[in-house]
């Protein structure tokens, strides 16, 4: 059973070498890897490496493939999900809440399923509107539902922290699929409940 604290096999299997790159990173930016502060970081961030990357080599369709025969066929939300993710473009964190709702087709899943979907979605080098878009590809090709809706609320600090420095800013994506993409009712009645 994947547990919530998802971890990267290839990192421990790197350990050593990448602990190696760290200790030289400290010294390119001018620090000494030896000074008692820094002497266990490299361990400190590969120990980090594996908890933040975990999202790879994992099967989605494991995740949620527990599935229950129900013909529960009315809309179903999960939402403020929080996610940590690493953004692919300067490797600098970004964190929000995720908001999923589904329309059954005679099968559901259950509810822990979209929390653990959302960890190994998020831990690993993202941009928040694959995440968006992976997140509904999955929930459609696993459970057929009807159709799914999600929106994701990110802050991201390469935003936040360096370049325009907007700090407090949040970035908003949607990814619509089958009756949410047909029904604008169902998909004011997802967003006024996810809102509430």
């Amino acid at each position: 059973m994947l547990s919530r604290e998802v971890r990267n096999d290839r990192v421990a299997e790197n350990r050593e070498e990448i602990e190696g790159h760290v200790r030289e990173i400290l010294r390119l930016i001018g620090e000494d890897p030896a000074r008692e502060g820094l002497r266990d970081t490299p361990a400190r961030v590969t120990r980090m490496y594996e908890e933040i990357f975990g999202g790879y080599d994992k099967d989605y369709a494991e995740i949620l493939g527990v599935t229950f025969d129900e013909q529960h066929e009315e809309l179903v939300i999960v939402k403020d999900i929080v996610y940590y993710s690493q953004c692919e473009h300067h490797m600098a964190p970004f964190f929000g809440k995720i908001h999923i709702g589904y329309i059954p087709s005679g099968k559901i899943a259950g509810l822990s399923k979209f929390a653990r979907l959302v960890d190994v979605v998020t831990r690993r080098l993202q941009v928040q509107e694959r995440i968006t878009s992976e997140i509904a590809n999955i929930m459609e090709e696993v459970l057929q539902p009807h159709g799914v809706m999600v929106v994701v609320e990110g802050e991201h600090l390469c935003m936040c922290a360096r370049g325009v420095k907007k700090y407090g800013s949040k970035t908003i994506t949607s990814g619509v699929r089958g009756s949410f993409r047909k029904d604008a009712a169902l998909r004011s009645e997802f967003l006024s409940l996810i809102n509430r």
